[in-house]
């Protein structure tokens, strides 16, 4: 009983050191489950994101993030870099010219 407590106790600061969830939903140019991959690890490692998840029927990637660390231009610009359009944000050239050929718009 007593390591419950402890532990409840413990989590306490984890849970208050969070921050604010929030939860973007972005529509992008994604096609396949490569593009799914690459979508989901660069927002992976963008900071502030919590979990990412590419829905490759309606193309929308949802987004959970700590809005004290980051916001939703930052992130449909981190998916724009890697050569997807976000939203309004056109695909980086640059970015998009690194894609599969399976990956580009036909």
């Amino acid at each position: 009983m007593k390591k419950l407590i402890l532990l409840a106790l413990l989590s306490i600061p984890t849970l208050l050191l969070a921050g604010p969830k929030e939860v973007l939903k972005v529509k992008t140019s994604a096609i396949c489950e490569m593009c799914k991959a690459k979508i989901e690890k660069n927002l992976a490692l963008t900071k502030g994101v919590k979990s990412a998840n590419l829905n490759l029927d309606d193309k929308i990637v949802t987004v959970e993030y700590n809005s004290t660390k980051t916001d939703a231009s930052a992130i449909r610009k981190a998916i724009a870099e890697v050569g997807y359009d976000a939203d309004d944000v056109p695909a980086d050239k640059a970015g998009y010219d690194k894609l599969s050929d399976c990956c580009k718009k036909k």
